[in-house]
């Protein structure tokens, strides 16, 4: 027992320090490629007399202090902090069961009542936001009215909307608004959030790392930092307290692995029920990682319906690694991997994968 827990010291050990060594590259290739896909929008408020060097300045260090936060709720905080020279209130609003309820709030005059607030998403621009994960902009009179009698209006009636996607699922709704300041930059506000977006990825890869190492690397004959997590829940205590009404579903930040799919057989032993579910999350790991490390490619393929000519190297290096582990196991037939390209690289259209993708 002594020699298996030094061993998966060691191991832990050893993750961690790979994944540490990643870090720095992770955080140029975060800011590159959130700079890449805001960049028009940066261009045209340039164009319009906003302030390019400075400004681009002050929000890589912003996004900065976002990057230095070590556990998801520090992220978060620092989201909504960094938002303060780009609006005069802010607050963020988790997305749960259809619902989106207020986690915290910045520049209101009674910040703690944003907790619990049951903000309408069924209609406006939360609904635009929450329905088409897109930033969406609109008029006060597009908000939910009993935002703004709990929580004061603006003179400037402009309002800001913008999801904050994780696992390609809209988790939670940022609302921006100018407040009293007058200030409402959406570009600089879209650009943290979506920094903040893929950083949140890589913290739930870092505290995985170290709490998993041991069971999701020693027996996997690849490099640890490949394996990546399925996304813990930073709300996980923060349930609604209230039911939207015909509100659009999305998912909740916590992505835990589901039950094994169809492929499973309906009866089966607990040992191989067991081992169903681990190949299941094994390879739902392994697309996790795809998506981390190759954001550009996954987007572009998706528009150009090449997914899987842009990511074969990836796909079938992973495919490899699975069928390694589960491949000769009681998980072959259901054939989780599979699955998980189409579901998590496609978001369940095969035809996104191009005619060269074999199944």
């Amino acid at each position: 027992m002594s020699d298996r827990t030094g061993i998966e010291q060691v191991i832990t050990a050893a993750v961690t320090q790979a994944l540490e060594r990643h870090l720095p590259g992770l955080r140029e290739e975060i800011v590159r490629t959130v700079l890449e896909q805001v960049r028009p929008q940066m261009s045209s408020s340039a164009s319009a007399g906003a302030p390019t060097e400075s400004g681009a300045g002050e929000l890589l260090k912003s996004i900065s202090q976002i990057q230095a936060g070590n556990t998801q709720k520090e992220i978060l905080r620092s989201l909504l902090d960094s938002t303060s020279p780009y609006s005069g209130r802010a607050a963020l609003f988790v997305v749960k069961g259809g619902s989106a309820t207020g986690w915290q709030g910045r520049g209101f005059e009674h910040n703690d009542g944003i907790k619990d607030f049951a903000l309408d998403s069924t209609g406006g621009v939360a609904y635009e936001s929450l329905h088409s994960r897109i930033t969406a902009r609109g008029r006060a009179s597009e908000m939910d009215p009993e935002f703004f009698s709990r929580f004061g209006s603006v003179e400037d009636d402009r309002v800001l909307v913008l999801p904050l996607l994780l696992k390609d699922k809209v988790a939670a709704l940022v609302y921006a608004d100018p407040g009293a300041s007058g200030v409402l930059d959406s570009t600089a506000i879209e650009v943290l959030v979506k920094a903040t977006s893929a950083w949140l990825e890589v913290a739930s890869l870092r505290k995985q790392a170290q709490k998993d190492g041991p069971t999701e690397s020693a027996e996997a004959d690849v490099p640890a930092v490949q394996t990546v997590s399925s996304f813990s829940d930073p709300f996980a205590s923060h349930a609604p307290t209230h039911v939207a009404v015909a509100a659009p579903a999305a998912a909740p930040l916590s992505m835990a692995a589901a039950a094994p799919a169809s492929g499973a057989p309906p009866q089966m032993s607990a040992e191989d029920a067991e081992t169903h579910r681990k190949a299941q999350r094994f390879a739902r790991l392994l697309m996790d990682e795809i998506k981390l490390y190759n954001q550009v490619k996954v987007t572009e393929g998706r528009k150009n319906r090449d997914l899987y000519d842009r990511l074969k190297d990836d796909i079938e290096k992973s495919r490899a690694t699975y069928m390694k582990r589960y491949g000769s196991t009681a998980a072959a037939s259901a054939d989780y991997f599979s699955h998980e390209v189409v579901r998590s690289l496609a978001e369940d259209d095969v035809s996104l994968m191009g005619a060269n993708f074999r199944g």
